[in-house]
This record gives structure tokens, sequence and C-alpha cells, in this order.
């Protein structure tokens, strides 16, 4: 079946797009608002201001990859469709970080799982962080509206054998397990979302919100790495850019200049703040790029008599929050269970262990169950997530201590996973840690878990969340931006991307993103339109 690339017919209907890599000398652009970011934050901000009337222009420092380009090769997605061509990491390498980097952000490889944000986190927000506006019953038409423009709805299909794990399991021993919402129209089940979507079934911003603004006359520059702002007082004036190398690199090719009315921020969280970092903007109380969270993620692998072949059927589809809130937001650390795709690259970077060690662990590959535990950052005193800090040459990392809050949270997200594994039937189960071994019974297993060692490097952990860095709030000097994203030192710059949560989300946090970016996004079209 041959499947349109949308791009090349919006091109040919007139679409404007630029590849900066095609620029022979220094240019400049200019637009009502200026957008950059092409993610869930970006792209939503630019559907709505472009079909309000305004001159847009999208600005994203990755390439444009469509249908036409996802061909599931692993090694080939991962060194085009992700920052650091999937190499990002905190700074001291104690966790990797999968992150998006192509126009459509993250929503582009992630694994289409998508959740309103908890009531919880809503509450916790506006009491300990001030934020106004945003409770749970306000935001949920702007849910609903995403979810209907996104065909977000519960996977209709029965869970993989993988996510089947996590089910069973909590039936088994009487937890609490769901079907986890999925963003998809037409989904053919093939299970490589993460290289990107050969069909259009994923409604990643891709093919829904930029491909909307580009029919609303908005324009799309790839391939061009925003630099730094200028400024003139309390305004943003310009912001210098430079177009990407052939093998997006290095940003060495033409200097381009991009003026507008309004600057939209939409990088997502590290590189958000890392752009303000960059340009020196005001931050007089020092909260630019504090607050950075993660949602760490521990992993727990089970061996099973028979097949699992969690690389086939969509990667994620059943969840379980029984440990999410089970102690109260500001308890010990909660966790959201899932499993991962199991796609033979990511996860064998994912297991560890070297030589004959790794040979065995991928020789199980087809009869193992991954399950991870998405650990809630930045609820509690001592949960304060990390730090975006610029390297020397200006490139942004994440400095993100491990304290014992967090190990304990690793340590009870082993034993509840664990303890599902082998309820679910498995034969095995091993703590993904640099001197885990295989259990053969679960109380053998629970006694490894509690004399394992908790400290970086030991303990492996990832994350594909990135949120916070310029949190919102109606306090200056606690927040980046007010409730609305608008900055607070700068009056013609908003934030509208993940990096505006004060907290983690608790879930993945794409819905969170559109819905409460619609909503700004919207207020925002009505100051500019008025």
């Amino acid at each position: 079946m041959s499947i349109p690339d949308i791009y090349t017919q919006g091109i040919a209907r007139g679409w404007q797009v630029t590849d900066a890599t095609s620029l022979e000398t220094d240019s400049s652009f200019d637009a009502d608002v200026l957008i950059i970011g092409t993610g869930a934050g970006g792209a939503t901000s630019a559907e709505i201001l472009a079909q309000s009337g305004l001159r847009v222009l999208m600005v994203e420092e990755g390439g444009l990859f469509t249908s036409s380009s996802f061909k599931g090769d692993e090694a080939k997605a991962y060194a085009e469709l992700y920052q650091e061509g999937s190499a990002r990491s905190t700074s001291d390498g104690g966790i990797v970080i999968l992150q998006g980097r192509a126009v459509g952000g993250t929503t582009t490889v992630n694994w289409t799982s998508s959740f309103r944000t908890p009531e919880a986190t809503l509450q916790h927000w506006a009491e300990a962080h001030q934020v106004k506006g945003l409770d749970s019953t306000s935001m949920a038409p702007w849910f609903q509206r995403a979810e209907e423009r996104l065909g977000i709805a519960p996977w209709a299909v029965p869970p993989n054998a993988n996510n089947d794990v996590l089910k069973s399991g909590c039936e088994q021993l009487g937890l609490h397990w769901a079907v986890i919402p999925r963003n998809v129209r037409g989904c053919a089940n093939l299970g490589y979302c993460g290289t990107g979507c050969p069909l259009n079934a994923k409604q990643s911003m891709l093919v829904t919100s930029v491909p909307a603004a580009l029919d609303a006359g908005a324009h799309l520059i790839h391939r061009l790495r925003a630099e730094r702002l200028v400024f003139d007082g309390d305004q943003v004036t310009g912001v210098e850019a430079r177009g990407m190398n052939h093998t997006m690199t290095r940003a060495d090719g033409p200097r381009v200049t991009l003026r507008a009315r309004h600057v939209v921020l939409a990088g997502g969280g590290i590189n958000s703040p890392a752009l303000l970092l960059r340009s020196a903007a005001p931050d007089p109380h020092g909260r630019l790029g504090k607050r950075t969270f993660l949602h760490p993620v521990n992993f727990s692998v089970a061996q099973f008599d028979k097949r699992i072949d969690g690389f086939y059927g969509a990667p994620q589809s059943i969840y379980s929050d029984e440990f999410q809130w089970d102690q109260g937001p500001t308890g010990p650390m909660g966790f959201k269970l899932e499993v991962p795709p199991m796609q033979p690259s990511l996860i064998s970077a994912t297991l560890g262990g070297h030589g004959q060690q790794s040979l065995e662990r991928m020789q199980r590959l087809a009869y193992s169950n991954v399950m991870i535990a998405l650990m809630r950052d930045g609820f509690h005193g001592q949960s304060q997530g990390g730090q975006v800090v610029l390297r020397k040459d200006g490139s942004p990392t994440l400095d993100y201590p491990l304290n014992d809050y967090l190990w304990a949270g690793a340590r009870r997200a082993w034993q509840a996973m664990g303890e599902i594994q082998f309820a679910a039937g498995a034969k095995a189960v091993l703590p993904v840690h640099a001197h885990g071994r295989l259990s053969r019974n679960l109380a053998d297993y629970k006694t490894q878990i509690e004399q394992l060692s908790y400290r970086i490097y030991d303990v492996r952990l990832a994350s594909a969340h990135v949120m916070g860095g310029c949190a919102m709030g109606e306090d200056p000097q606690q927040a980046v931006v007010d409730s609305q994203g608008r900055h607070h030192q700068l009056s013609n710059l908003s934030v509208l991307d993940g990096s505006l949560f004060p907290t983690s989300v608790g879930a993945n946090p794409q819905l969170s993103i559109y819905g409460l970016v619609g909503r700004l996004a919207s207020q925002l079209s009505d100051d500019l339109v008025a």
C-alpha cells in the first residue's frame, strides 16, 4: 500500500517550507509570531495562531522527515530523529534521555500514550506553585478538544503479550490496571512507533497541527538552530539563528535573523531554558533552568517459557497506577507502571551487560518482557529535579542529582514490578542493575532487591519525558512565566511547551501539553488579534 507523502503534496500546493541547509546567504524573516520548536507545544500553538489570521513562522532545529522516510530502521531513526543522535543524557551520564529532534518534535517518535494531567497534579500546582486557572474542571474541555482532534481513545485492540504481562500480573494480584488511550487513526499495530510512523496513523504534530498551520499560511523553516534572543528593555526584538550542516552535527551554515511581534519558545524541557540561558535573559530570582524533571525510569526484565515478541504490536496499551498516588502526592516517590517497545537496539542498550552476558540476555529477547516504572519527581521537598546548564560551546546539559529519596522509589518500583511479573507466570526476573542477576522465585528476587547497591551507574535509569525548567506560577520569585505562559520580565515572550510544568506530570506528558498549550495559545491569539 502506498501512503501519500502529505508534505510533497502540500509543498506542491504552495506550502511555505524552507530547508535552512539550502540557504546560500545570510537571510532574515519576519512574522507576527515566531514559534521556536514544532513539537506538542509549538505545533499546537502554530495551528491556533495561524488559523486566527496571524502570520506565523515555525522554526525547527531538526529535519523534516515524513512517512516516506520511516522504514523501521532503528540505527537510522535514532541518529536522525533524536536529540544528540539518541545519546543525550544527564551531565554525569546517570540517566539516558530519549528526546525527539525533528519536525513534530518528540511526538514524531513517541509511543502514543496519551493521559490527561492527573487531578492530583493540577491541585498540587495550584496549592504549592501558585498556578491559577488550571484546575481539572477548567482544563477538561481543552483535553477533550485535543482528544477529538488527535483521535485519542483507549486502544481497542487486545494488548500484545508484552503489555499483557502487566495486565495479567495485576489481575492475579488484585492491583489496578487500565487500557492506555493512544493518539492513532488507522493504526496497523506494527509496533515501531519510536522510529516514525510510515502509515501516518500516529496523530503526531508532524501529520496534524504542522500541516494545519501550513494550510493556514504559516512558514516552516527546518534544520535551523535558534542560538540567542536579542533584547531591548522588556522586549524581544529578534532571534539570531543559524543553519545546520548537512550531517546535522553543527550549526555553521548561513546566519538567519528572525523578527516578530511575539516570540513563543516551544523547544521543550532542556532546550527552551537553554535558549534563554544562552541569551542572558532576565532571571532576577535565579529560577531559569531550575526544577527540570524527567520521570526517571528503572527496568525489570522477566523471562518466560512462551514467546512474548514485544517488538510487535502497539508498544504501550496497558498501565497501572496502583503505586502512583497510594501514599499521597507528597509521600514517598510514586510511580506509574508501563512496558516499553522491545526493538533489539533499544533493548540491548537498556539491558546492559557485556560480552556473553549481553548475548545471553538478547538470545532470550523473544521470550522476555520488560516492565518500566515512571517515577513521579517534583512533589516532595527531597525531589527538586535537575538544573539545565550550558557547556562551554553553549549546548545544554542537565545536572540531575540522585538521592536516597529517588533510590527508595526505585527499590519500591523493582519490588512491585517483580511481583507482578512472577504473578504473570515469569520463570525468572532480572532487575536491570550493574550487579543484577536472574532470580527464579519471588522470595529470592525480593532479597536481591534489598541487597543491591543504590547508586549512580549501578541502577540503570532512562527517561523519555523532560518537563520543567521554565516553571509557571504567579510568583515571579519562584516561577519564570505566569499561569498564561507569559514571561515575567519580557512582555512579548511566551513559553508554550512542557518546560512550563512546575513538577513532573505523573503520566506520559503529551496530552498535558496539548491541553494546556491549546488553552494558553488561544488566550494569546485573543490578545494578539484584538
